[in-house]
């Protein structure tokens, strides 16, 4: 499945694709039936680009990238996580979180690979992008 992404200058383009199971509940009795805990089978995709690779050919290794989410979330209740201590994890919040997890890890890279969005899909009719302003063109 191909998405669109941000129109970017950067050599290399990579999209990785991953799924984990989670379940999360929105505390407020504004989200109806969200309120209470329930599950999903989150789709992932992101956006990873730059200009250089590392040694071994890579812009990035694709299962660093699983592992990360993988570890962090799968089979999870998503609102026990530390980064939703103060925010609801909804569609939104979670595409975020991501894309700052991704982001930090990208950081210790030597060849500084970016990631440009997270998409994320909750449902097989609801999806959410997030994109930060600085790849937006």
């Amino acid at each position: 499945m191909m998405y669109q992404t941000p129109v970017h200058d950067f050599e290399y383009e990579l999209n990785k694709d991953l799924n984990f199971s989670a379940a999360h509940h929105i505390p407020n009795r504004r989200a109806g039936k969200c309120a209470n805990i329930h599950g999903h089978t989150y789709f992932v995709n992101m956006t990873i680009a730059g200009d250089m690779l590392d040694d071994l050919g890579f812009l990035v290794n694709f299962s660093d990238v699983k592992k990360l989410i993988d570890e962090a979330f799968d089979h999870t209740l998503l609102n026990d996580h530390p980064r939703f201590l103060d925010i609801p994890p909804t569609s939104e919040t979670l595409a975020k979180t991501i894309h700052e997890m991704v982001s930090e890890y990208l950081a210790t890279l030597d060849n500084r690979p970016v990631c440009l969005q997270v998409f994320l899909r909750e449902t097989p009719s609801s999806y959410v992008i997030y994109r930060p302003k600085e790849f937006r063109k």
